[in-house]
């Protein structure tokens, strides 16, 4: 159980984290000029990353950082949390989560809104085992320890496989850590199994640890862009927003059809294996869709889900921080 004062202690940790120490602009007005016309060389926006999604990788190795009108600059998180609460406080305008940020983020009142969505795949998402263990079904879960990044989409499919196989996080022992020190513990048998999402679970493949259990028939496997609310409210930065999310979405695009490619020269960007790269990308989807009734319905349930659970202080209505300006990306 979290209760509301540590959920805002946990809030104040997560900003510690934040990379970004400049502000996303402080002038409401950037790139607009007096007559209200907007000039986006005068925009710079603040963009999160992570690892699992690798976006500045991805618009460099597809080429769709050519020609920006605008600039952007990069922070690297460890986790989707600590990018919303960057983007809570302003350093961050921009930044690609999964399904639980995005609910962790409403209930602690953010100035967020999510602006895309699209279908990640159900196998980038697991529960991961050591090659011995003897847990062979998500039942034999109970009184584990299970490593997992809090407030992250890990701990959303634990969550939603612990409910659909009869248990609760009180049956279990949680492990919150981020994930390369869950994967420390994974491999020196300081906990029990651990709940992750691609690159990690390739990279955990790779090393012999087996799949337990993926999304599949968990999760609805969306990925979210999530925008801070001054970004959207000054009209320069809104439509930077916009065509950032279109060469986003033309890169993830491309990503697909050329896995190899992709993996042999993001790996030299980011680090991560050619090999584990290469099977992250193979299972994914990037299948871009609008924020429509069935999106925030199904985000709605994770919402709900969580705060049945009493792991976040509240009910939360998704609704309040859902914008769909950019969803006419797909009316042409």
């Amino acid at each position: 159980m979290i209760t509301r004062r540590l959920f805002a202690a946990l809030a104040v940790t997560a900003a510690a984290l934040v990379t970004a120490a400049c502000g996303s602009g402080g002038d409401n007005n950037q790139g607009v000029n007096a007559d209200g016309s907007i000039d986006l060389s005068k925009v710079t926006l603040h963009i999160g990353d992570q690892k699992g999604q690798a976006l500045q990788a991805l618009l460099e190795v597809s080429g769709q950082d050519a020609g920006l009108p605008y600039k952007l600059e990069w922070s690297q998180f460890t986790a989707g949390p600590p990018i919303l609460e960057a983007t809570n406080a302003g350093s961050v305008d921009l930044g690609g989560v999964g399904d639980a940020p995005p609910v962790f983020a409403a209930a602690a009142k953010s100035r967020i809104k999510i602006v895309a969505a699209y279908d990640s795949g159900y196998a980038g998402n697991a529960i991961l085992v050591p090659p011995n263990s003897d847990i062979k079904d998500p039942k034999d879960l109970r009184g584990k320890k299970i490593a997992v990044a809090q407030g992250s989409s890990a701990h959303y499919h634990l969550l939603s496989v612990l409910n659909k196989n009869g248990l609760t996080f009180s049956d279990i022992q949680p492990q919150y850590l981020q994930p390369a020190d869950a994967l420390a513990a994974l491999s020196t048998g300081r906990v029990d199994a651990w709940a992750v999402w691609d690159p990690y679970v390739a990279q955990a493949q790779k090393a012999g640890d087996k799949v337990l259990v993926d999304g599949t028939g968990y999760i609805k496997p969306d990925s979210f862009f999530v925008a801070g609310t001054k970004a959207l409210d000054n009209k320069a930065s809104s439509a930077a927003i916009r065509d950032l999310l279109l060469r986003i979405q033309r890169a993830q695009s491309w990503v697909k059809d050329h896995q190899e490619q992709w993996a042999k020269q993001s790996s030299d960007i980011t680090g991560v294996p050619y090999d584990v790269t290469l099977l992250a990308v193979q299972r994914a989807t990037y299948a871009h869709h609008p924020l429509d009734d069935a999106t925030i319905t199904a985000e709605q349930q994770v919402a709900d889900a969580f705060s049945d659970a009493k792991l976040i202080p509240g009910k939360v209505n998704i609704k309040d921080f859902i914008d769909t300006r950019y969803n006419d990306r797909f009316n042409s």
